[in-house]
């Protein structure tokens, strides 16, 4: 390929003034006299800068003058600028324009990612814009309300409105210039960046290109195609296989061959089980036969493979035989392990594709499937049964994801630790999950990219018809590092990626628990109608605490308490209540305080979403009574067991109304990690929903359901 070409920045902003952008007013002349003309008619004061087709990279050669005041200062800059042109810089000119003012500055742009392809770029300028680093990405080409969505990206976006006397920007004509630019991106392939810097905001809040350059060359090569994803029925063998046989059974409680079938036996899974063991011993009351042709035709499903990698391509082709059409794969030493491996690994790629056989894996840790009660996995736990399903390049955060099912009891359906992906990838299992009935919202851990583009489109796609919530590995130059020594995968930039996301209705969260607890409030709470939250608590701090998240999330709303219903909580609570949202009871609790004050905001028509704090503080008194030296004397049985019966009730009611409404109640308490037995967040545990450990971390998961609400809005068709 071709090295790419800068135009002029005369021909750059031509044609950026045809997508849209607003370019200032100026002049190209050619002698001093034509410039101070120039200068005349534009008014002072002005820019001066050498320009021509060779010439890219005017300030760091001093052909740039700024702030001429006079014809004077033009003329001689005029001719200064002249006598500076080298032979290489070919034909040249200078162009005369307003010196354009304002105290704020924007960046914006096209670039061609090497995953992703086309991008459109915003960011904030000015001399701290790379220590600052706000800049937010999309894909090309943009909607209005992608473009929308960039603007409220950025994280200064404060400055934006209106600042230090200057009008607020102009924001439908921000959106319209970066709608241009996704549409430059899009019909000239032969661009591969364009640099508007510095894109300056007037006082009255209009904006104007002062500088652009673009680069052209020949079109990029697309991205490659990524594979077909397996048909539904050969997943219905990987998930609810009628028959498993486990290849390498062993009688040794140490090899993965005993402990995956261990734990298929150990879980409930009804189907048939088979194991084949070359001295055809009995594993775990399973009678092994030396050889998958040893066993039945046409009752089993999947195979999983415990067996070295040299053995794994015979094993596939008896395994067709036997009308298996699945496979899973924890053998090491493919792409992980250099060109043998990898070469290895591309051969058994295309043998399971000729057999028409499922390849997930290989060097992956197993799958799950809580429907058919399967736990085909070389690792624990065994999660509760629920609707959320994981796929992971990591097998360790699949096992993560589960452990963090098993301890808040909100359950999966389906697991699957892609290992090394070769056939299958995790965008694959995830376009799989959103339209298996069993699963009602996708969570999965990606750790490195090598096909951006495709990958993104198969995400947007399953993301677009269920909730999908992804953390990425990889996320800062550390991380990207061991992600590739990790992996082999090439780390894309994250910015990028975070613009993909968003784009696609994506909800990436930052950690694996945020991640987890995403996904377990798409799974167990209604969604918002809108952005107002109500917080009901029995402590203050609490309270603010919580306040002060909300109003740091950018689309969640604290909302000021209505009349009526200020007015409907007087009648509840003693005078020294709050007043105010958060909504502090001040200790004012009787028996059913609790839920009429909840039902009360939960049924009016301006509180979309409420967060309940303070469950468990009675139960937690009454584990000190119940432990204590005096009880149950003193009537400290009753009281223990009021206590306990209250949170329970509180809890009930918080579940009881959030369905009946339609609006998510989420409850928090520190006491569902420091005593999960505690009986409030017993209880919603037991109602299904999550009870997070803090208000902050219910925030959080609130504002992810809002941003998906809004995105879904935004792009109905």
């Amino acid at each position: 390929m071709s090295a790419p070409v800068t135009l002029s920045e005369r021909a750059s902003k031509a044609l950026l003034a045809e997508y849209g952008v607003p370019i200032a007013a100026e002049r190209v002349v050619t002698s001093p006299d034509a410039a101070a003309a120039a200068a005349d008619e534009l008014g002072y004061p002005v820019v001066a800068k050498l320009n021509g087709d060779a010439i890219a990279h005017k300030t760091e050669r001093g052909l740039v003058k700024l702030g001429l005041a006079d014809r004077t200062a033009v003329t001689e800059a005029a001719r200064e600028l002249l006598a500076a042109a080298r032979p290489d810089d070919g034909d040249v000119d200078v162009l005369i324009a307003p010196m354009v003012r304002g105290n704020r500055e924007l960046i914006a742009g096209v670039l061609h990612d090497h995953q992703f392809g086309a991008t459109v770029m915003l960011g904030v300028g000015g001399i701290l814009a790379e220590a600052v680093a706000d800049v937010v990405f999309r894909p090309a080409p943009l909607t209005e309300a992608d473009a929308a969505d960039m603007i409220d990206g950025l994280a200064t976006r404060i400055l934006l409105g209106e600042f230090r006397g200057e009008s607020a920007v102009d924001r439908d004509q921000l959106a319209s210039l970066l709608v241009g630019l996704g549409r430059l991106a899009t019909e000239r392939a032969d661009v591969r960046s364009v640099d508007i810097n510095p894109l300056i905001v007037e006082p009255s809040g209009t904006l104007v290109a002062v500088d652009g350059l673009v680069e052209t060359g020949e079109p990029a090569d697309g991205p490659a195609a990524l594979r077909p994803r397996p048909d539904d029925e050969r997943f219905r063998a990987l998930f609810e296989p009628r028959g498993v046989v486990v290849s390498g059974a062993s009688t040794h409680p140490g090899k993965f061959g005993f402990v995956s079938l261990h734990n298929l036996l150990s879980n409930g899974y009804s189907g048939r089980v088979f194991g084949t063991n070359l001295k055809e011993e009995s594993v775990l009351g399973i009678d092994t036969v030396a050889d998958v042709d040893s066993l039945p035709d046409g009752e089993i499903d999947l195979v999983f493979v415990c067996t070295p990698a040299a053995t794994n391509p015979d094993l596939l082709r008896a395994c067709a035989r036997k009308g298996i059409s699945a496979a899973f794969l924890t053998s090491a030493g493919y792409g992980e392990a250099g060109e043998e491996g990898r070469r290895a690994q591309r051969e058994l790629v295309e043998l399971a594709d000729e057999l028409g056989i499922l390849l997930a894996g290989p060097n992956g840790q197993g799958v799950v499937s809580t429907p058919v009660d399967m736990c085909l996995q070389i690792v624990a736990p065994y999660p509760p049964a629920g609707s959320i399903g994981v796929a992971s390049q990591s097998g360790n955060f699949v096992s993560s994801f589960l452990n963090h099912a098993s301890a808040s009891g909100v359950g999966i359906s389906r697991a699957v630790s892609a290992g090394n992906a070769a056939a299958v990838g995790v965008a694959d299992y995830l376009d799989f999950y959103a339209d298996d009935e069993a699963t009602s919202v996708g969570l999965a851990y990606l750790e490195g990219v090598t096909d951006g583009r495709g990958l993104m489109d198969r995400l947007a796609a399953a993301a677009a018809r269920k909730p999908l919530v992804v953390v990425k590995g990889g996320a800062t130059a550390g991380g990207a590092q061991a992600a590739a020594s990790h992996t082999g995968a090439l780390a894309a930039d994250d910015k990028v990626f975070d613009g993909e996301c968003r784009a696609a209705g994506i909800t990436r969260a930052d950690s694996i628990e945020s991640a987890f607890e995403a996904a377990a409030t798409f799974a167990t709470q209604p969604l918002p109608a809108g952005p107002n939250v109500a917080v009901l608590t029995t402590v203050g701090g609490w309270g603010v605490v919580t306040a002060d998240a909300i109003t740091r999330d950018r689309d969640l709303v604290l909302l000021d308490l209505p009349d009526d219903l200020l007015a409907a909580i007087d009648d509840e609570l003693p005078p020294r209540w709050s007043r105010n949202n958060p909504i502090d009871c001040a200790g004012g609790e009787t028996r059913d305080t609790i839920p009429k004050v909840m039902e009360l905001v939960a049924t009016h028509d301006e509180v979309h979403s409420i967060v309940y704090l303070g469950l468990g503080i009675q139960s937690n008194q009454a584990r000190m009574m119940r432990r204590g030296r005096f009880y149950p004397d003193h009537g400290l049985e009753r009281i223990v067991e009021y206590h306990e019966r209250q949170d329970a009730r509180f809890a009930q009611a918080a579940a009881e109304l959030s369905d009946r409404t339609g609006k998510p109640i989420l409850t928090a308490t520190e006491l569902a990690v420091t005593d999960p037995d505690n009986a409030g967040p017993a209880a919603v545990r037991a109602s299904g929903r999550l009870c997070y450990p803090s208000g902050e971390r219910a925030v959080a998961a609130l504002g992810h359901l809002l941003r998906h609400v809004r995105h879904r809005r935004a792009h109905a068709t």
